[in-house]
């Protein structure tokens, strides 16, 4: 690695697409030096997004990085593909060089990029929000709601790096366990046309719109539920309990005892659907393994920019092991 090198991530959502541009150096390790926030939608496709960055005053243009690092709300195919389902537009980085004169990229899911932000400053500064005994080495868990209900795991590789797995388990089935529960499922199924209920909708910002829409009449905008929830306290209940069982269930099906991160824009914005009596009592809620459930730690990442330090911090490892 040469003295200073830059390093240009992106964190590339349904509603939002983030860059930061970050340097790094043996001596003072990554740091951030800006960020810029793009509409996605505003974008025809990927080129048209990095125009707009480009016309936005970005202090690094993607030409100019020693590396791209690109997170996107989508499964990835074949390490450079990518078709999402919130975006309009795909994703292809098979000639990225030719094509947007990428000197190197790297293309990742969204979660993996919040997974690896738990290894950088972003996740340093998280609050823990339930106390817990994390297991070392263990397998952790980094799960969030904003546009949809995203999923990773981190875990140690045999030389003792961490190494993030995607999921796309926020498209799986939600489940709902109440007869008035059940109510609002059939009210979403009515309301939207779908076969089936999933994670993706109940537990993000549309979710947070149609519990209050089920619950009051009113149809409002997930950022309007928001500015009023402390009105609301049984729209914030049910949120709570929902994203706690979201929650509950991903550290059991993954393991993740070395502790639970929750990231995205819902729990950032509104820090109460975490904090309060309603998400721990559902999070520590099991017939069988409540035992294991209280010894696990869970935090919140406040920084709504942990996908660019992840994603930086991923492209920070790439060039030190080129």
């Amino acid at each position: 690695m040469s003295d200073t090198l830059n390093i240009l991530s992106a964190d590339i959502g349904g509603t939002h697409s983030r860059f930061a541009h970050f340097t790094t150096s043996e001596d003072s390790g990554l740091k951030l030096v800006g960020v810029k926030w793009v509409k996605t939608k505003d974008a025809r496709s990927f080129g048209g997004l990095l125009d707009n960055l480009r016309e936005s005053g970005s202090s690094l243009k993607p030409e100019e990085a020693d590396i791209v690092v690109i997170a996107i709300a989508g499964p990835i195919e074949g390490g450079v593909k990518s078709s999402p389902p919130f975006i309009s537009w795909g994703i292809d980085l098979s000639d990225a060089q030719q094509e947007h004169g990428f000197r190197r990229s790297v293309l990742i899911n969204d979660f993996v990029a919040q997974a690896y932000a738990c290894c950088s400053p972003g996740g340093e500064a998280a609050e823990e929000i339930l106390p817990g005994e994390a297991v070392p080495d263990a397998p952790v868990g980094v799960i969030g709601a904003g546009t949809a209900l995203g999923k990773a795991v981190l875990i140690r590789d045999c030389n003792g790096s961490y190494v993030a797995l995607p999921s796309e388990g926020g498209h799986a089935n939600f489940p709902f366990v109440s007869p008035q529960e059940c109510m609002f499922q059939e009210f979403l199924l009515k309301e939207r046309g779908d076969k089936y209920i999933t994670g993706n909708i109940v537990v993000s910002g549309r979710g947070l719109s149609y519990i209050h829409q089920f619950l009051n009449g009113e149809r409002l905008k997930p950022r309007e539920v928001a500015e009023s929830i402390v009105e609301h306290p049984e729209t914030l209940g049910w949120m709570s309990r929902f994203y706690g069982r979201a929650c509950r269930n991903f550290v059991l099906e993954a393991l993740t005892l070395g502790g639970l991160y929750i990231a995205g824009g819902v729990a950032a914005r509104i820090p109460d659907i975490v904090t309060g009596k309603d998400f721990e009592l559902e999070f520590r809620s099991s017939d069988t393994l409540a035992h294991l459930l209280n010894k696990v730690p869970v935090f919140l990442i406040k920084d709504e920019n942990s996908g660019l330090w992840g994603a930086a911090f991923l492209g920070w490892q790439t060039l030190k092991n080129s």
